[in-house]
């Protein structure tokens, strides 16, 4: 077509104007839903060289099964805002699309995830994950509470990982903090359970969120003492619509640190080997976190928006929408030896 025939016609114009846009857009909107991180492997095998290459691929997965939880952390930023549980069977549907997909590590959280069926239910998903789909990695986070040493026994085989919060080893700061339940102590407890890892062969880890009541304190002889595979070490985090803003169930603002702060807790403990520690930088976006629904969070904003449900649209769709950052993912060690096959731990 000659140049003068689509000047002389608007109509023309104005439809080649239109595709160059639609063009543009979506080019733009691929690669922002494909273009970000390694590629997925295909459910069948086949890989479309057009689209799926440069797809997200959910290596290491959070699943807040349950928001439910028996202890009050002032800065929690994944609170009781419903008592959702999916039926077992569709949460099995879900994990075992996300293993199509590539995942090969899952976390199981909450809330407290011993607290719907006394265990049970997370014992089974636990051993689905590892018998059925035979991912080299499972783990539990858990504020150690609700643990028995029956449910080791009973599903101890078939988890890696059992990670437990311990945000201090003062019985009055953990008071403070909100992370007790009655007069128990959750100090005495972790000991416990740090007994059972070893007797079941279970690798053991320790969570601790940095905050204002604990920030002075000195774990590092509790911390060699209980000797965890990873010591992971949190600066307390303000999640808009969890612990911070009108629609909120906590307030976290007098538990918030500066960075300096937290920098300067980091260097008092830089004589531990297991140490690993996560700013607000790191931990904000490098997490695929999914919610009782299982849909992908979005903490870009500050707050967590949640993607369509990947048993209604399928992973691929959803986690689009995860705002997931596989760099700082891997700058804060989110990939390790995560397998107790290969840890080479001396049980």
């Amino acid at each position: 077509m000659q140049l003068s025939s689509v000047v002389a016609s608007p109509m023309l114009l104005l439809q080649l104007c239109i595709d160059t846009l639609r063009f543009i857009f979506q080019s733009v909107f691929s690669k922002v839903c494909w273009g970000t991180i390694s590629s997925a492997a295909p459910v069948d095998g086949k890989v479309d060289q057009g689209q799926d290459q440069n797809a997200t691929t959910p290596t290491s997965v959070n699943y807040h099964f349950t928001r439910k939880c028996n202890y009050k952390c002032g800065f929690c930023f994944h609170t009781a805002k419903t008592s959702f549980v999916l039926p077992l069977d569709e949460a099995k549907k879900g994990l075992k699309l996300l293993k199509e997909s590539g995942m090969e590590k899952i976390n199981f959280s909450g809330g407290e995830p011993f607290l719907h069926e006394k265990g049970d239910f997370l014992g089974k998903l636990v051993q689905y994950c590892k018998q059925d789909l035979q991912l080299p990695s499972v783990s539990i986070v858990s504020n150690g509470s609700m643990i028995k040493e029956k449910w080791f026994q009973k599903y101890g085989d078939d988890l890696d990982i059992l990670a437990i919060s311990c945000d201090s080893f003062d019985e009055p700061t953990n008071q403070l903090i909100g992370r007790a339940q009655g007069k128990k102590s959750h100090v005495d407890n972790l000991h416990k359970i740090r007994s059972w890892c070893q007797q079941y062969k279970v690798a053991f880890k320790i969570n601790s969120v940095i905050n204002t009541f604990n920030v002075d304190e000195d774990m590092t002889e509790n911390i060699l003492q209980l000797n965890p595979v990873r010591w992971k070490v949190f600066q307390c985090l303000l999640i808009d619509g969890e612990n911070a803003g009108d629609q909120a169930l906590r307030e976290a603002e007098r538990f918030v640190i500066s960075e300096q702060l937290f920098q300067e807790f980091l260097e008092r403990h830089s004589s531990v080997p297991c140490l690993v520690p996560e700013s607000n930088e790191k931990m904000r976006n490098s997490y695929l976190i999914l919610d009782e629904y299982m849909r992908f969070l979005d903490c870009r904003e500050g707050r967590k928006d949640p993607s369509k449900s990947i048993l209604d649209v399928g992973v691929r769709e959803a986690i689009c929408f995860s705002g997931f950052d596989e760099k700082m993912f891997l700058k804060r060690g989110g990939k390790y030896v995560w397998s107790k096959a290969d840890m080479k731990l001396e049980w």
